[in-house]
Order: structure tokens, then C-alpha cells, then sequence
């Protein structure tokens, strides 16, 4: 007698594409019940005041991922947005104290260019590289603000007030500092950004959705300096915004997933952060697999610049929207480490108390199985390499026949490693990177 099994739902279908878009990537992932976590099982491993047994949910992540319904609330968690110790009361004044920031930061920014929080954005420059305003029509046009600064109009504006409104964008009381140039100078990039990111979803065909997503990206740029903003980060920013009700809520989910990734976007005068990365990419690939490794240097591909991609938006290009959300919480929930909130609010303030932390936890199933290897192996004090460098060297280890047998150049090593999209299996990778790390650390140790 069979028995019967629940074939789940597709992944993507709490995710609508638009219907003349043909061409996206098919989900693989399946919402299973059993396997995925639930709202049920979410719920039930908090205390009666909010304290969260992390340890009860990472597995049923790692094996299924999170219901799209508690999504957001779950990433919040794994991104270090709040500590598992802390009250449903700490989490919401904490949560109050952020959006008051976050729309404090806003308002800055919106007093130097009111286009922020307007409902609109630009996708033209608007200074030069000297502060001054550019008059190029499509700025005109982008930047007109009408009568009510904004509010209610078009998703460009239009008209006899276009002169007008590029005064109101540009004008200031004294020159404008170096910060506040650059910052300028980035919005336009950030706005085309924003117009290729996601745009089979029917979420961003709605201009408000654009338009939040310019605002939070934007704002991020003014107040992280030293990365401001750089191509792929609206990929990063995306799922934020679809999966959190409240603007300020997905900003702070985005600038909690920056803290593991604004490494990959600085850069120097000599070299781009990601660099590192690629490096240890190659490392390991010398180590798993010699042959493959020594064949890409032949091609000239020792720099491992071709995977510049995977390592810098996380998959976000390789796999459908919903299978990629998959294998960002199937990441996170193995490299969890439970001190990672009260790392980042120390970070914040040296003086400020991170409330509801009622000490670390001593029990190491508070850790992701990732972490907890690598706590095992004692090569947590040498900065461990993040899961997603692993899941990159396992992509390339299956990939690995076919480079060797038909790349003769790096053009075919990109076009092999670009037909995979919609072509891998999200927990396979995680699986296959696993078993890689396990093996890199037996050599490292032999070494």
C-alpha cells in the first residue's frame, strides 16, 4: 500500500509574477507541511513573555525553510534584528525606538533632496561631480515636485513646474559638503537600480513599491559612509520591503544583513572588499579540487572574478525569488550564532543596554549546525569563512565536468556558470556546502 505524501506548494506562489513574464526562473523549493516551520511550531517556541528556544526552530529551517506567512518575523530573528532573550515588551519599545530613528535619518535626508518620501524617485543625475545642478530635461522632468512637493502627482511629475522644482531639489543654504555630494551623486544609480530590480514581480508594479525601495537604499547610502551605496545591494534590499509590512522595519532588516555583507562593497584605492572572498574561493577549490582549479588558471581565471556575482547578491540572480529566499534563511539558520544581537548593539553603543538579554545561552544547540562545526573545529577565533563562499566552490565542484571539458576561455566559463539559473536545487547547494567545509577543514587541519 503507497502511502501518500504531501507534494507541498510551490514556493513562488506567495510571490505573484506578472503574467506576460515568461521567462523567469521555476521555483523548485515546496512548502511541505512537517518539514517546513510553521506558523504553529514558530509560535509555540516562545515563553508566555516572548523569550524564543531558537534551538527548536533552526533544524526545521535547515530542512524546509519558514512559512512566507512569518517570513519577515523569522528573519528578523536570524539577521540579529532582536535577541532571542528578550520580551515581547523589549521588542516592541525597541522596535518603536528604530522607527523614530529611521524617520528621523529620513527627514535629513528629505531636507536635502525632497524627492525622498515624495512617492517618487530619479533615475537621472542631478549634480555633477562639483555640486552643481545638472539641466538635462529628463532631471527636469524626474525632479519636478509641483505645488505639493510631491504629493499626489505622477510618478515623474510634468509640466510648466519642472524649472522650478530643480530649484527645490539643488537649492541650499552654503555649499554642500564632500558627504552630501556623493551621496547626491549616487541617487540617480540607485533609482535605475530599483527599476531592474525584481520587475517580474507584480509587487513592483506599483510606484510606491519603487519608490519605498529608492527611500530605504538611499538613506542606507547617507548613513553608511564608507560603502554608501553600490550595484546589487537593491537585489539585497528587495525581499525586505515584500516581506515586512512597516518601511523602517525592512530598512533595519537590510542594514542587519549589511553588517554580514558591507565587507564585500568596500573598497579601497587598491581593492574591492569581495576580493578576499574570491581568494578563499580559490583556496578552497585548490583544495577540493586541484584539477579544476589549475584548469581555470590556465584559462587565465585564477582571480575567480567570474563569481563576483554569486558571492555579491547572494544567489539572488541563479535561483526564482522564492527558492532564493530559501537558501538566504537555510544560511542563515546554519550559521546562526545567538550572541549575534548583542555583537551588533555593542557595536552600536559601548553604553547603550541591550534589554531583555538575559545572558548568552550555554547550550550549543542555540548554534546553527554550520557554526557549531566550526566551533568544534576551534577555527572560530580565525574569522570563519561565511556557508555562501562553500556554496559557491559546490557550484563550481558540480559544474566542474562540464568546465573541463567545454570551457576553453573565460567567456565560456561565465556562460556555463550563467545558464544555471533556474537550473539548481536550493537545499542540494546547502547539503553539497557542507560536506565541502567538513572536507576543507579535515586538509586545513593537515595542513
Amino acid at each position: 500500500m503507497m502511502m501518500w505524501r504531501d507534494p507541498g506548494q510551490p514556493a513562488d506562489s506567495y510571490y505573484e509574477v506578472r503574467p506576460e513574464i515568461t521567462d523567469a526562473p521555476k521555483t523548485k523549493f515546496r512548502i511541505k507541511a512537517g518539514k517546513t516551520l510553521s506558523v504553529r511550531k514558530w509560535q509555540s517556541a516562545f515563553t508566555a513573555d516572548g523569550e524564543l528556544d531558537i534551538s527548536k526552530t533552526l533544524g526545521r529551517i535547515h530542512r524546509g525553510g519558514v512559512h512566507p506567512s512569518i517570513r519577515g518575523e523569522v528573519w528578523e530573528f536570524l539577521l540579529g534584528c532582536f535577541d532571542p532573550k528578550s520580551t515581547f515588551d523589549d521588542r516592541s519599545q525597541k522596535r518603536q525606538r528604530r522607527r523614530v530613528q529611521y524617520a528621523q535619518w529620513k527627514e535629513e535626508c528629505r531636507l536635502m533632496f525632497p524627492l525622498i518620501g515624495s512617492g517618487r524617485f530619479i533615475t537621472a543625475p542631478i549634480i555633477n561631480d562639483r555640486g552643481e545642478p545638472i539641466q538635462d530635461p529628463l532631471v527636469l522632468l524626474e525632479a519636478d515636485l509641483g505645488d505639493g512637493a510631491g504629493a499626489g502627482n505622477n510618478a515623474y511629475g510634468a509640466g510648466a513646474s519642472s524649472s522650478q522644482g530643480m530649484d527645490n531639489v539643488t537649492k541650499n543654504n552654503g555649499p554642500m559638503s564632500k558627504k552630501e555630494i556623493q551621496w547626491k551623486l549616487t541617487l540617480h544609480q540607485i533609482g535605475l537600480d530599483v527599476k531592474r530590480t525584481d520587475r517580474a514581480l507584480v509587487f513592483y508594479e506599483k510606484q510606491e513599491n519603487l519608490a519605498k525601495l529608492w527611500d530605504i537604499l538611499a538613506i542606507y547610502a547617507w548613513i553608511d559612509g564608507d560603502v554608501g551605496y553600490c550595484q546589487g545591494m537593491s537585489d539585497l534590499c528587495s525581499p525586505m520591503l515584500i516581506l515586512l509590512d512597516n518601511e523602517a522595519d525592512a530598512f533595519w532588516c537590510f542594514e542587519r544583513l549589511m553588517r554580514r555583507l558591507r565587507g564585500n562593497f568596500r573598497s579601497t584605492g587598491r581593492s574591492v572588499g569581495v576580493e578576499a572572498q574570491l581568494s578563499n574561493l580559490a583556496t578552497i577549490t585548490q583544495v577540493i579540487d586541484p584539477k579544476l582549479h589549475q584548469h581555470l588558471e590556465t584559462l587565465g581565471g585564477g582571480d575567480y572574478l567570474f563569481a563576483i556575482r554569486m558571492l555579491m547578491v547572494l544567489f539572488r540572480r541563479e535561483f526564482s525569488f522564492g527558492d532564493s529566499l530559501y537558501l538566504w534563511e537555510m544560511m542563515w539558520a546554519l550559521e546562526y550564532d545567538p550572541d549575534l544581537f548583542l555583537v551588533y548593539e555593542e557595536s552600536d553603543s559601548a553604553t547603550e543596554s541591550s534589554e531583555g538579554s538575559k545572558g548568552k545561552p550555554k547550550s550549543i544547540r542555540h548554534y546553527g549546525k554550520y557554526e557549531r562545526e566550526i566551533l568544534r573545529s576551534g577555527a572560530k577565533e580565525d574569522a570563519p569563512l561565511p556557508i555562501s563562499v562553500f556554496l559557491v566552490a559546490s557550484v563550481l565542484k558540480e559544474k566542474g565536468p562540464k568546465l573541463l571539458k567545454e570551457a576553453r576561455g573565460l567567456d565560456d566559463v561565465v556562460k556555463i556558470l550563467n545558464d544555471i539559473a533556474g537550473d539548481l536545487d536550493a537545499k542540494k547547494a546547502c547539503v553539497n556546502a557542507l560536506k565541502l567545509h567538513k572536507k576543507y577543514l579535515k586538509q586545513a587541519k593537515k595542513v
